[in-house]
């Protein structure tokens, strides 16, 4: 694979989707400053949080709080979950400038998550869509169970498409096809990203890949062979699906910095602040580090 020197854009997601379904309420300073803490490690591109309703994720409920206090930095975005048109209008009168809905390829996950199929889910991001478009904001689209399904098994790539080119057509400028619950083998993952870029173009593509099954890093190159180059990625391996049995989280950053910066990719990312933040924000939960690469290099005193 000729990438050396080829860029690579990583979509730190660990603040949104690493911190949504952690038991106990987070205090917002702990957020704020792991936001900041992954910004001074390098990371441009941070899942913020998530304009959803109290309700249904509790641990988010401090986004306008969140989106409020972070102080603009030149070059880092901070975009936002905002499914549905009132959660749009608080992210943008809280300051948010990126946008991110969510669909899922899989019929029961669907309904078991968003408590609708995937036609009616789609159905309801056209105003979103349109009112982001007015405002000039952009919007990026989830595609979550893209190799497998807690309910149903396998997805075919086919399916995945077909929502990926909905989100697409709607107006979404990125797709991040999600392996969810980690089930995903390199063969797999390369079969379902070759389907979807055949209806969306793969410089609009990333992957989102759960390392359930230690799968994720060969998953990652495997697409990265076809030309991938945007990756979501959580410090500390934080995140998993609450209706996946035994899925342990998102892929770890400092994982993913550590195999790119060893084929010679510079991802502006200072791997050593990273797993500095990964030990922290996992001694604020409470938990052990998870991931290889900041258990390989923790500090004496971690």
């Amino acid at each position: 694979m000729n990438l050396p020197g080829s860029s690579v854009r990583l979509v730190e997601v660990g603040p949104r989707d690493g911190l949504q379904n952690e038991p106990g309420t987070i205090p917002t300073a702990v957020k704020l400053s792991l936001i900041e803490r992954l910004a001074d490690a390098g990371l441009t591109w941070i899942e913020a949080t998530a304009f959803v309703s109290p309700k249904w994720v509790p641990q988010m409920a401090d986004h306008g709080e969140i989106m409020t206090a972070l102080a603009p930095r030149p070059g880092v975005r901070y975009p936002v979950l905002a499914p549905n048109l009132k959660g749009l209008e608080a992210a943008v009168a809280a300051g948010a400038r990126d946008v991110a809905v969510f669909a899922a390829a899989s019929e029961s996950f669907s309904r078991k998550n968003i408590n609708c199929g995937i036609d009616d889910s789609l159905d309801r991001f056209a105003p979103v869509m349109e009112r982001a478009r007015a405002l000039d904001i952009p919007v990026r689209g989830y595609v979550s169970c893209t190799l497998g399904c807690p309910y149903e098994g396998e997805i075919p790539p086919e399916a995945v498409a077909r929502v990926a080119a909905r989100l697409h057509a709607m107006g979404c400028h990125e797709i991040s096809l999600g392996d969810t619950i980690g089930t995903g083998t390199p063969l797999k993952a390369r079969r379902m990203v070759e389907r979807v870029a055949e209806v969306v173009p793969m410089a609009q593509l990333a992957a989102h890949f759960h390392d359930t099954y230690g799968q994720a890093l060969a998953n990652l190159y495997a697409v990265m062979e076809l030309g991938i180059r945007t990756i979501d990625a959580s410090v500390a391996g934080l995140g998993g699906c609450p209706y996946a049995r035994g899925a342990s989280g998102n892929v770890a950053t400092e994982d993913v910095v550590y195999m790119l910066h060893g084929m010679g990719i510079d991802t502006g990312v200072d791997l050593a602040a990273l797993v500095e933040t990964a030990h922290w924000i996992c001694g604020q939960l409470g938990r052990p580090v998870n991931s290889r690469v900041a258990r390989a290099m923790a500090p004496c005193d971690a």
